[in-house]
């Protein structure tokens, strides 16, 4: 079967916010800050379960998060050791007949800010959100991008970027989505940093 790879991104230092994010979603193994972990996400979705398999037996790492749709499948991985993390995704990628190079390149699709959200637009984000809380008068970041894996990479460089709050991240499926708030310095600070980082990571267009 043919293997579409569409995010592959390793995360060298999952920063505090970001690994309690992915423990509140998580059905795995959680993470904990500064360790180290590869996001790798494919079509169709099912073969992710046989890339897990390879993963796990290629080296010390544990999986924080396997999400199997029809269309799409991702796998997180992390380890203490950097080294751990980049050999199972290595092993993956060997599996695949692929190189890193070979993933989609990261496209944002929606870039907003929301300066000085109020109390009910606040409240309606809080009900659905696994991450921290707005707050009133909070300024707010929206970063819409594809494939969605890359998600986790973009929310965790926006808080080595600056002091916000991860409010939450989908990065599964079509689209992927980051939330953050805070400060409307630190916000706009994040939001270009991130926004260039992406635009850094190699691949090709889909």
């Amino acid at each position: 079967m043919s293997v579409d790879l569409r995010t592959y991104v390793f995360l060298d230092s999952l920063q505090y916010q970001m690994a309690s994010f992915i423990s509140t979603i998580s059905r795995g193994y959680y993470p904990v800050a500064e360790q180290a972990c590869c996001v790798i996400e494919i079509a169709p979705g099912i073969e992710i379960n046989r890339l897990t398999d390879i993963a796990l037996k290629a080296t010390n790492v544990t999986p924080g998060l396997q999400v199997v749709e029809r269309s799409f499948g991702l796998l997180e991985v992390h380890s203490d050791e950097q080294a751990d993390a980049r050999q199972a995704g290595e092993a993956v990628l060997q599996a695949l007949g692929k190189s890193e190079t070979d993933r989609i390149k990261p496209h944002v699709l929606t870039s907003q800010l929301i300066r000085h959200v109020t109390d009910h637009h606040a409240q309606l984000i809080n009900r659905t959100r696994y991450g921290n809380m707005v707050l009133r008068g909070d300024t707010l970041y929206i970063l819409e991008l594809e494939p969605a894996g890359y998600a986790y990479y973009a929310a965790n460089e926006a808080e080595k970027a600056s002091h916000i709050n991860i409010i939450n991240v989908q990065g599964f499926g079509k689209y992927g989505r980051v939330y953050i708030a805070g400060d409307e310095a630190e916000v706009v600070e994040s939001r270009e940093i991130v926004e260039n980082r992406l635009a850094m990571l190699s691949g090709r267009e889909e």
